[in-house]
């Protein structure tokens, strides 16, 4: 196990290559009790914007956690798996509704995966990574 804390011009290759694949991860938020809430999500990195994105429907447990949280947002982690390579981003999230917000993360998330469906009460968590741990050879 290896980690790496972004400095998003440098992504190494094989991290970026592995972030770019199509892979479903987990997404990992606390309810307000502390409990962790693991549903699987598709999750976008966007170099640009030095984020990551997910797309949701508004009133999803995980938006419902970090609103709970406080408008700072609250502690996540993203998980993929692929055999024996994995990685995680752990860092951050916050709920944005603004349209500018939500289509940057469907257009990211179409980039990877394909293109979402019409949901009009989609909103998108950015997330804020602080750090990046991974099985070796990706970082």
């Amino acid at each position: 196990m290896t980690s790496w804390t972004p400095g998003w011009d440098a992504v190494p290759e094989p991290l970026l290559d592995f972030w770019t694949d199509r892979h479903l991860c987990t997404l990992t938020t606390l309810r307000p009790d502390g409990r962790p809430h693991v549903v699987p999500v598709g999750v976008a990195l966007d170099l640009e914007q030095e984020c990551a994105w997910v797309i949701t429907g508004s009133g999803s447990r995980k938006v419902r956690n970090l609103l709970a949280a406080g408008s700072a947002g609250g502690p996540v982690a993203a998980c993929q798996v692929d055999g024996a390579r994995w990685a995680t981003l752990e860092g951050t999230a916050v709920v944005v509704h603004d349209p500018a917000s939500v289509a940057r993360a469907c257009e990211r998330y179409a980039a990877r995966y394909r293109q979402p469906r019409v949901n009009p009460d989609r909103v998108a968590l950015r997330i804020t990574v602080e750090r990046i741990v991974a099985s070796r050879g990706l970082v």
